[in-house]
């Protein structure tokens, strides 16, 4: 039971600080350890992973607020550099195409909700982008924490069952 109190903080912590990586520590502790099972340490794992990236899926989607310290920077007007211009003019085409695929989001809820899912298995697109991306769009707050929910779990518990698989082959 310890181990999956650990293995959620840990899960926790990598969906809050992307340093921090939830894979490795999963393989490294079902190839040291021999009690943890793998579903429930997919388990811990994905409810730990969900529990981090609902603070950016709420963030984006303004129902909290960040730092003020966060805050002030990203909203401070600033005075207009040459060089604040130029930058706007470079990310004014990138700014426009995240424009447009919000909207498009929120005209097929279906296609961001299959996009979720599937990153939240296999981890392309980034699952970080797209659980921001789920807030921006507005996405129900039940239909993350299920597709988040499920699919890390899949993930994780494959990944935890992948150990035992190889030391099986092995001997």
């Amino acid at each position: 039971m310890g181990w999956l109190l650990v293995t959620l903080g840990v899960a926790f912590g990598s969906a809050i600080v992307p340093l921090v990586n939830a894979e490795l520590f999963v393989l490294t502790l079902c190839a040291s350890q021999q009690n943890p099972h793998w579903l429930w340490l997919g388990g811990a794992v994905a409810i730990g992973q969900i529990a981090g990236k609902l603070l950016y899926y709420l963030a984006a989607r303004g129902s909290i607020r960040l730092p003020k310290f966060l805050h002030d920077r990203v909203h401070a007007e600033r005075p207009l550099t040459p060089r604040r211009v130029r930058w706007q003019q470079r990310t004014k085409l990138i700014r426009s195409k995240v424009e447009a695929l919000r909207e498009r989001c929120q005209r097929h809820p279906h296609w961001m909700t299959t996009t979720y899912g599937i990153s939240s298995v296999v981890g392309l697109p980034p699952f970080m982008a797209t659980s921001v991306l789920a807030g921006v769009v507005r996405m129900r707050l039940a239909t993350f924490l299920a597709a988040g929910l499920a699919g890390r779990w899949v993930r994780f518990s494959l990944l935890a069952a992948a150990p035992a698989v190889f030391t099986g082959w092995l001997h």
